[in-house]
């Protein structure tokens, strides 16, 4: 699996090691230095320019917070977003993930690692796991597996690649419960997404997209101390 890949990070010698082992095994790569030249790379629009596939994106830059430009990014971008951090902190990955990445790798990091947790973004982001079929339908809700879009009422919801598969996980099991470690699973995760508190939080996101009152869930219901089950409920209102 190839494609293009955008590297923001001022640290030079890391983002030219990162550069050519990803151009080695096949991917596009460029660069940027600062998270303003990054977003407008990662945002520009002109003919015969393709959109890149990926963003490797560090949380310290020097002229903004990576989590900024994570945010301002996924405002105006379904690209996905790997964050990197030198500090590996719990709380930066969950920041990280509620800001909309697809994915987090602390510092230092093995580029075999980087690359496979890149290759299982990029296989998300094109429907290449094992959590496809038809499109569902429950009532005001839509997911449209071949277009990988969600939609309430007719209205698109935005979901990162990762959140989409979680959700036609759980769409594909409705009214069964679900434990975290199967749906890593069911996500090709299990082996890259370790850490269970990085499903509760793509969950919030979910519900945020999908739900009337994210606060109190009527579509994806915490079962305590087993998983999340989406519910059959065929009417929101």
């Amino acid at each position: 699996m190839t494609g293009r890949i955008l590297i923001i990070d001022d640290d030079a010698r890391l983002a030219d090691m990162v550069s050519a082992y990803l151009s080695q095994a096949g991917f596009a790569v460029d660069a940027r230095n600062t998270g303003a030249a990054g977003i407008a790379a990662a945002t520009e629009s002109r003919p015969g320019h393709a959109p890149y596939d990926a963003v490797i994106l560090d949380i310290m830059l020097p002229d903004m917070d990576g989590l900024e430009v994570c945010r301002r990014l996924r405002a105006t971008s379904d690209v996905s977003i790997l964050m990197l951090s030198a500090r590996g902190e719990d709380a930066d990955r969950i920041v990280g993930l509620e800001f909309g990445a697809d994915d987090y790798l602390p510092k230092p990091f093995n580029p075999r690692e980087l690359q496979a947790r890149l290759k299982a973004i990029l296989r998300r982001r094109h429907g290449q796991g094992d959590v496809g079929g038809a499109g569902l339908r429950f009532g005001r809700l839509e997911i449209d597996a071949s277009s990988r879009a969600v939609r309430i009422d007719g209205h698109e919801a935005v979901l990162t690649s990762y959140q989409f598969d979680l959700l036609l996980a759980l769409a594909h099991q409705a009214g069964k419960v679900m434990s975290r470690d199967r749906l890593m699973d069911l996500v090709k995760g299990a082996e890259l997404e370790a850490f269970d508190r990085s499903i509760d939080v793509h969950i919030s996101r979910i519900r945020a997209a999908i739900e009337d009152d994210p606060a109190h869930p009527r579509r994806i219901i915490t079962v305590r101390g087993a998983g999340y089950l989406f519910a059959r409920v065929q009417d929101q209102n």
